[in-house]
């Protein structure tokens, strides 16, 4: 079994790669210990594809996957089935041999029979892909843990696209009621890609108790419900060295720390606090 890689994903930079550029941001990631990313929602322009490869090659930057959907979901966007030789080529000149899928579909979420189309045209890709050494993959969020006649969203795509593997993000499947270590044990030897980001459960705001004050209870009784955060590792509750050792365990490649809101917080920083709550929990020569 190859050793596991510590990394980041690149969807909480998005705002640094648009200020500092491709290159210089990767630069800054590399200079807080991290050597492996995976590239999402950064526009692959030429440029950008070229900083990518060689910040790659300057720091010693390993470029974990890179992303895309099946169909475009907003106007313009590249996506597999208006760019496929494009998207395999910026595959091949960053040396990237995993894609993954970020997100299902907005219009598969609408019914099952939605969700199987989804999964069947996704294991199509898979198997192009694969002719081009590249693996395709599917990352969760909460709404996978949905159930019909008594199974998770999930296994169902995991049963209609046989060739997909599985980016399983540790916070979400959290958010969505499993337990992430039970789900990670579940899909062994088909997670290449974990998620790391911690589960957070924040102080009332005080907008809240202005609410209350003013009698509004509605507005209090949402933000009651409504204060889960995506959290820097070791700042919620999840059992993350339980998800480590699971992680390796199941055959992950990458576990890449991501915080989907950062809260005002520079990202950076925000890297540098995960960073160091690995650091000091032992995992530093996974990085």
């Amino acid at each position: 079994m190859s050793q596991a890689k510590i990394g980041v994903q690149a969807m909480m930079l998005k705002e640094k790669f648009e200020e500092l550029g491709a290159y210089d941001t990767l630069k800054k990631v590399s200079e807080l210990g991290y050597h492996s990313i995976e590239i999402s929602q950064i526009p692959m322009t030429p440029e950008n594809v070229e900083a990518i490869r060689k910040a790659s090659t300057d720091f010693g930057m390993e470029i974990a996957s890179m992303s895309a959907g099946l169909k475009p979901m907003t106007e313009g966007q590249e996506s597999l089935s208006t760019h496929f030789d494009k998207i395999v080529e910026d595959c091949k000149a960053v040396g990237a041999d995993i894609l993954r899928i970020g997100i299902l579909p907005f219009d598969a979420m609408a019914s099952l029979d939605k969700v199987i189309e989804f999964a069947r045209e996704a294991n199509s890709y898979a198997e192009k892909l694969a002719e081009h050494g590249i693996k395709l993959y599917y990352h969760n969020h909460h709404i996978e843990f949905t159930k019909y006649d008594g199974k998770f969203l999930l296994d169902i795509i995991r049963e209609e696209a046989p060739l997909l593997g599985f980016e399983l993000d540790v916070h979400w499947i959290q958010r969505g009621g499993r337990n992430p270590i039970e789900v990670l044990k579940e899909y062994e030897g088909k997670v290449d890609l974990v998620h790391l980001k911690d589960y957070r459960i924040s102080q009332l705001p005080d907008e809240a108790f202005e609410a209350l004050n003013n009698g509004d209870m509605k507005a209090f009784m949402q933000a009651f419900t409504n204060i889960i955060q995506f959290a820097e590792l070791g700042e919620g509750t999840l059992d993350l060295p339980g998800i480590i050792e699971q992680s390796i365990k199941s055959g992950a490649r990458y576990l890449l720390v991501e915080q989907d809101d950062q809260y005002g917080r520079d990202p950076f920083d925000c890297l540098a606090t995960s960073r160091d709550y690995l650091y000091e929990n032992g995992y530093k020569h996974l990085f």
